[in-house]
């Protein structure tokens, strides 16, 4: 049986294959799903002490894009529209990852960020 791909060749083919070949999506959609990355990634290192060629996909789970998602509106204070911005961005490459290395663990992963947002929302509107 083949071992499943890292997350380094998942977000490269996520780039190259789906996002440019696949859906041909704009210059922009391709920058901003990079930033995004770029900054997923930036904030694991700060919180996990792992360099980014040493994380894997189990290291993103939901309340680890919940904390960057808040890091995000606080520390660089963004917007709702841009912090959603990068969620899509994160949703869209957890899709892609359902569909070329399904384990339990990446579908649960989409779930479970939809939901934790979700209740954060919530929260946010009753406070």
């Amino acid at each position: 049986m083949k071992g499943q791909p890292s997350l380094a060749a998942l977000l490269e083919n996520f780039f190259t294959q789906r996002l440019m070949l696949q859906r041909r999506v704009s210059a922009h959609t391709i920058a901003s799903y990079r930033d995004t990355f770029r900054l997923l990634l930036q904030f694991m290192q700060t919180r996990l002490h792992k360099a980014p060629s040493a994380l894997a996909l189990e290291d993103i789970d939901a309340p680890v894009v919940v904390s960057f998602l808040d890091d995000l509106e606080k520390a660089r204070a963004v917007t709702a529209r841009t912090r959603n911005l990068r969620l899509t961005a994160i949703h869209s490459f957890f899709r892609y990852v359902a569909l070329e290395a399904p384990t339990r663990d990446a579908v649960w992963t989409i779930g479970s960020i939809v939901d934790e947002v979700a209740k954060l929302k919530e929260d946010s509107a009753k406070g």
